[in-house]
């Protein structure tokens, strides 16, 4: 684009009649009836209880599975709940930057991975390293180089012979892998040794409704 080219316009279009159903149906019905609530939260600002950082997947409902508020978490979600280590080389880093707004902005006292069953992000990262996936391997694919992250993870488990079993076990370290990679942000590391923050990896079962923490002493996940 040349310095005198006006930019394009966005390719935006108005909302599918369903949602500004469902947004009349909202405003109408639950902002009405708890409109003084709505009006402390814009005014007072927001206080999250705890930070999360879970998967893009339509199915994972982070409230829902906490019974949380409006104003209770601050969620991040990206292709397989992952946390990248601490890069700062100026460049563009979505979520390292809603982690370092979390901690040292709002200072939460909690950090939660939130991993998940089923995780289309974790079977692309198992079929592009089992070379089922060749245009993830492209350069120009977002996903691939951001599920490049978990390569590692496909390596460790290339011995469990079971697909699901092996699948399931990387989508635990993708968790593990986030827990670890947090500790390398300076603000994190020293929040968690002040007892200012604590962190925690979790994963859910999305059919069953299950949900596992992980226990570092144990290096294993357990039931909550």
């Amino acid at each position: 684009m040349s310095e005198n080219s006006t930019p394009s316009r966005p390719a935006a279009r108005p909302l599918p009649a369903y949602l500004v159903q469902r947004y009349q149906g909202w405003r109408a019905t639950t902002h009405a009836e708890n409109h003084v609530w709505y009006r402390r939260l814009a005014e007072e600002g927001q206080h999250p209880r705890a930070m999360v950082v879970s998967c893009c997947d339509s199915r994972v409902h982070v409230t829902s599975i906490f019974g949380a508020d409006q104003g209770e978490f601050f969620i991040h979600r990206n292709i397989a709940n992952l946390v990248p280590p601490y890069n700062p080389d100026g460049d563009l880093h979505g979520t390292s930057a809603t982690v370092e707004f979390a901690v040292t902005a709002l200072r939460v006292p909690h950090l939660i991975v939130l991993g998940h069953s089923n995780c289309g992000g974790v079977r692309g990262c198992h079929d592009m390293c089992a070379g089922d996936a060749p245009d993830l391997e492209e350069k120009s694919s977002f996903v691939g180089r951001w599920m490049d992250l978990l390569r590692p993870s496909y390596t460790r488990r290339a011995e469990v012979s079971d697909q699901a079993a092996r699948l399931r076990a990387m989508e635990k370290d993708a968790v593990v892998l986030s827990l670890g990679n947090l500790m390398t942000f300076p603000f994190v590391k020293s929040a968690v040794d002040a007892d200012e923050l604590m962190i925690h990896g979790l994963w859910t079962d999305i059919a069953e409704g299950t949900l596992e923490y992980y226990d570092p002493s144990e290096d294993r996940f357990l039931a909550v």
